[in-house]
């Protein structure tokens, strides 16, 4: 079946680092663009950012930009975000996804918490 799982969320400074990994499975996984989306509590999931199926095109939200660095394996079936000069706006649930015109797959997602 189909899966998404990602890792490497947790409790980091401001100003520090985190990278994000989402494993893929049950679906050809270069043939889809992903995502990564984030969501806090009350508010709607928020689009971080995009690549796409061969990696090249990428697109990021203004928020992100110049920080936050989105990056596939196709090979390891992985897609990654690297997250730098990370600022306490940050925290959130991250979400990875997979999409591919009308289908899409969603992971349960990672919690990121900027705090000192």
């Amino acid at each position: 079946q189909v899966q998404l799982v990602e890792s490497g969320g947790g409790l980091v400074q401001p100003g520090g680092s985190l990278r994000l990994s989402c494993a893929a499975s049950g679906f050809t996984f270069n043939n889809y663009a992903m995502s990564w989306y984030r969501q806090t509590p009350g508010k709607e999931r928020e689009l971080v950012a995009t690549i796409s199926s061969a990696g090249s095109r990428k697109d990021y939200a203004e928020s992100v930009k110049d920080r936050f660095t989105i990056s596939r394996d196709n090979a390891k079936n992985t897609v990654y975000l690297q997250m730098n000069s990370l600022k306490p706006e940050d925290t959130a649930v991250y979400y990875c996804n997979a999409r591919r015109t009308t289908i899409q797959f969603w992971g349960q997602g990672t919690q990121v918490t900027v705090s000192s």
